[in-house]
Parts: structure tokens; C-alpha cells; sequence
């Protein structure tokens, strides 16, 4: 079949006007998903997603795929937000160690302000398994990266290589030490957000200036 030059820029904003408008549903389904979450908690089945929604199962799927494609769409809505606040938390820092402790506490306090999305988004479901494994460790590898580019400052130009291991090992243990902090029961020996966020700080910072060739004599070092 053939089409006359005047075809193409209507079929074009027709094309145009539905990928606008298949774009803004999934940010509504996305949004409406969150608060479903974040309300029902992380275990909550996709029919209750859908009802609190307005919907039904079958329009997720038909935008996600599956519960794990709805999990790493609202990973990457999540992630986007972190990535804001501890980009605006290391271009305040005056120092590496306050940069640090800044992007940390960022972290916890995203993770804090909705555990149950949290837990929605970086959990891996047994039924799909292999394609929420790689959501999962997507959004932790994105999350250590964040925190990689003040330690380049910190590290002598000799020990540059040591940085491409530092992520993942940070990552590892600002994850396991900020998910046993949100678990742990409101008590007067659990520490304050700010506290917890000192302690990682403290325990990351320690660790990477033991790699370089400076002494550390301060944590408000330039």
C-alpha cells in the first residue's frame, strides 16, 4: 500500500499521541500501585493493587507483564527520587565524610518513609525469579554507584583501582545494616535516622581511607 507525503505526519501524531498517552496510564498505575503499597503493605496480592487502583489485574499486566515488571517499575520511579536526594546531598557536603553520611542518611530516609515500598521493590519474588533477581540487584548497583564518585575524591591517584570494588562492598553493608535498623522495634537503644546514618558513615569512611595514601586526622577534612 501506498501513502501520499500528507500521510505520514498524521499517522506520525497519532503515533506520538498514544505513546503520550500509554506513557502517562503506567505513571498513574505506577503512582496508584505506590500507594496501594505503601498502605497494604509489600505483600499485598495484584487483584488488591488493581481494585485500589480502580482497575483490574489485567490492565497491569498488560502495562507490566507481571507482579516483578510492576516491582522494577516502581524500582526505577524509587531509584529516580534516591538518585535526586543524595545528588543534592553530595553537591551540599563541605566534606567527604559529611557527603558520605548525607547520601546515607538520604537512603535510610526514603527506605523509612515507606518501609513496605521498600521492601516492594527490592524483594525477589519465587515465582519469577531470574528477571526480579536482575531488577533487584539493578537497583542496589545503581544505588552504590551513587555513592562512588565523592570517594574518588578521597582516594590517591595510585589507589584509583580500589574504588571498582568499593560499591558493591559499601552497598552490601548500608543495606544490611539500614534494613536491620528499619526492622528493629521504635525503642529508647534503637539509634535515630541521623545516628544510624553517622554510624554507616563512620564504619564506610573508616574502610575507604584506610586505602588511601592521605592520614586522616579529621572527619571535616576538605
Amino acid at each position: 500500500m501506498n501513502f501520499s507525503p500528507t500521510d505520514s505526519p498524521a499517522i506520525d501524531g497519532r503515533a506520538a499521541r498514544w505513546a503520550n498517552h500509554r506513557e502517562e496510564r503506567r505513571r498513574e498505575l505506577i503512582r496508584a500501585a505506590r500507594h496501594a503499597v505503601h498502605r497494604l503493605g509489600a505483600e499485598v496480592p495484584m487483584e488488591d493493587i488493581a481494585t485500589a487502583a480502580g482497575t483490574s489485574k489485567s490492565v497491569f499486566y498488560r502495562y507490566f507483564g507481571d507482579k516483578a515488571g510492576l516491582q522494577a517499575a516502581m524500582g526505577e520511579v524509587v531509584l529516580a527520587r534516591m538518585q535526586e536526594r543524595i545528588a543534592e546531598a553530595a553537591r551540599t557536603a563541605q566534606s567527604p565524610y559529611e557527603g558520605l553520611r548525607a547520601m546515607v542518611a538520604a537512603y535510610l530516609g526514603m527506605a523509612a518513609s515507606s518501609p513496605h515500598v521498600y521492601e516492594f521493590v527490592t524483594r525477589v519474588p519465587a515465582a519469577s525469579e531470574a528477571d526480579a533477581a536482575a531488577a533487584f540487584g539493578s537497583f542496589f548497583d545503581a544505588v552504590g554507584a551513587m555513592l562512588e564518585e565523592p570517594m574518588r575524591r578521597l582516594l590517591a591517584p595510585g589507589r584509583q583501582a580500589t574504588i571498582a570494588f568499593w560499591p558493591t562492598a559499601a552497598m552490601g553493608l548500608v543495606r544490611a545494616a539500614g534494613e536491620r535498623w528499619l526492622e528493629t522495634p521504635e525503642n529508647t537503644v534503637k539509634p535515630t535516622l541521623d545516628a544510624m546514618a553517622g554510624l554507616i558513615a563512620d564504619w564506610l569512611f573508616a574502610g575507604i581511607a584506610a586505602e588511601s595514601d592521605i592520614t586522616i586526622t579529621s572527619k571535616e577534612m576538605p
